[in-house]
């Protein structure tokens, strides 16, 4: 799709009273996809490492002879590294852009994955922690990512169905994380053994890491030559100095509507990550000897949780019905974690299957509707910066539903830690219903449209003039 003025027509700055400088043609760029594929997959192989270890937690515990607490804390330290680190890496984005925040992003993820090969003896636990930091210092370069490349290459048409994608990635990693880490490490008691199926995935991991961060390096660009959208070619002819960091961050934490939803997000999002690292627990509780079938749940979850994105985005980009989709979505979240929370125990693990199916398809299906619905309610604020914020919320919670969902399944067993999760879903959903759907950023997009009539109505007069001449 090509967007350009019509000749002689008022630019767009000057329509809207500004200095009268052109704003720049909307073109589409060829290499949004091969950028958009790039970024997805070394957010893959990112995601593969942050729940390698919980999908088979038990394997770890025996191996490492430590807690299954400190193993849930692998997890969980991706979620304590992006708190802090969040503001300042939100900032080096806005001020330095795509392809730096991209380079340091798979750097650092190659890295940790190198690092973690130093830890194939039961007593260099100490060393897997430290790669695993390594990596998670690598998400916060990755997570408030995927609305920002839709917004900087895509059309208005294709950006939520781009956003999707970019989240697909994460996604499909954890689902090999729940996959791969039971089929190459079996159960055994032989220590030199584990060692070395271990020492499989993670050499694995390594090489596949070091070869994305080399195509980030030939590939990945900062942006396009042309904006791809009336909306992001406004943002890029405002003048630098109009821009300001902490005020683009007060203007967010005073919008009531992006606020609820940076709480809403949170509760949901820090559900999924406590279930997704205590899954493994769960499901070898109540089927022993499981761990495989185990990952196969954790990969249902996603699998349909990556359809629900995408069928989710696909919707946005058609309807443009931000609140409603966001709202249903939610509430079938809710369903969906009741329905398998009562599940669970039944014994019969085809069941468990299609509920977690049915959990996953909403509950990871409302990851990019969050990212896509905070850039509607917060355009013209940078989205790496909205999409941090949630982010910041997300593992806030997440941290805190782990260690109290763990602490209850240690207590009371896995169907009250299950029904905290549905609790929290309800009051997300009760939250949801009062935020407004100020969609400031497809009103851009629409007001543009509209100067392009006035252009038109001064043309055709003359050219009916010449005529009669």
């Amino acid at each position: 799709m090509v967007l350009q003025e019509p000749v002689g027509a008022p630019s767009l700055s000057t329509a809207a009273g500004g200095a009268g400088d052109a704003v720049a043609e909307v073109r589409l760029s060829r290499l949004r996809w091969a950028v958009l594929l790039l970024f997805s997959s070394y957010s893959l192989c990112n995601a593969f490492q942050w729940i390698q270890y919980g999908s088979i937690s038990n394997v770890f515990v025996n191996f490492y002879d430590v807690s299954t607490f400190a193993i849930d804390w692998l997890s969980m330290s991706y979620m304590l590294v992006y708190i802090p680190l969040l503001f300042p890496v939100a900032w080096l984005l806005d001020k330095r852009g795509l392809r730096i925040i991209a380079l340091a992003g798979s750097a650092l993820n190659a890295m940790g994955a190198w690092v973690k090969l130093g830890s194939l003896k039961p007593h260099l636990f100490p060393v897997t922690v430290l790669g695993q930091v390594i990596c998670g210092l690598a998400q916060v370069f990755i997570l408030g990512m995927p609305s920002r490349i839709a917004s900087v290459w895509f059309g208005s048409h294709e950006v939520s169905t781009a956003c999707s994608i970019a989240v697909f990635g994460n996604q499909l990693g954890i689902a090999a994380g729940f996959l791969i880490p039971p089929v190459l490490i079996p159960n055994v008691d032989d220590v030199e053994k584990l060692a070395h199926h271990i020492s499989i995935m993670f050499f694995m991991t390594a090489g596949v890491a070091s070869a994305l961060f080399i195509l980030v390096i030939i590939v990945f660009k900062e942006k396009p030559p042309n904006p791809p959208s009336q909306a992001q070619a406004s943002i890029q002819s405002r003048p630098t100095a109009e821009y300001s960091y902490v005020q683009s961050i007060l203007r967010l934490l005073r919008n009531a509507n992006f606020l609820l939803l940076m709480v809403t997000y949170g509760l949901n999002v820090g559900c999924f990550y406590a279930l997704s690292t205590l899954l493994n627990r769960m499901v070898i509780h109540h089927y022993p000897g499981e761990e495989v079938n185990a990952g196969r749940i954790g990969l249902t979850i996603i699998l349909s949780g990556m359809a629900g994105a995408l069928i989710s985005g696909i919707w946005l980009d058609k309807t443009k019905t931000y609140k409603q989709t966001t709202l249903a979505v939610y509430l079938m979240s809710l369903v969906g974690m009741i329905v398998y929370t009562f599940t669970l125990s039944l014994g019969h693990l085809w069941v468990v299957f299609v509920t977690a199916g049915l959990l996953g398809f909403f509950m990871t299906g409302y990851l990019p509707l969050g990212f896509e619905f905070a850039a509607e309610l917060t355009y013209p604020e940078s989205e790496g910066t909205s999409s941090g914020l949630l982010n910041v919320s997300a593992q806030i919670f997440g941290i805190a539903f782990t260690i109290g969902q763990g602490q209850i399944m240690d207590h009371f067993g896995t169907m009250a830690g299950n029904l905290l999760l549905c609790s929290v879903l309800f009051l997300g959903t009760v939250m949801t219903v009062f935020i407004r759907a100020d969609l400031r950023r497809q009103q851009a997009n629409l007001e543009h449209e509209q100067t392009k009539v006035l252009p038109e109505a001064y043309t055709n007069p003359i050219v009916l003039e010449e005529s009669q001449l």
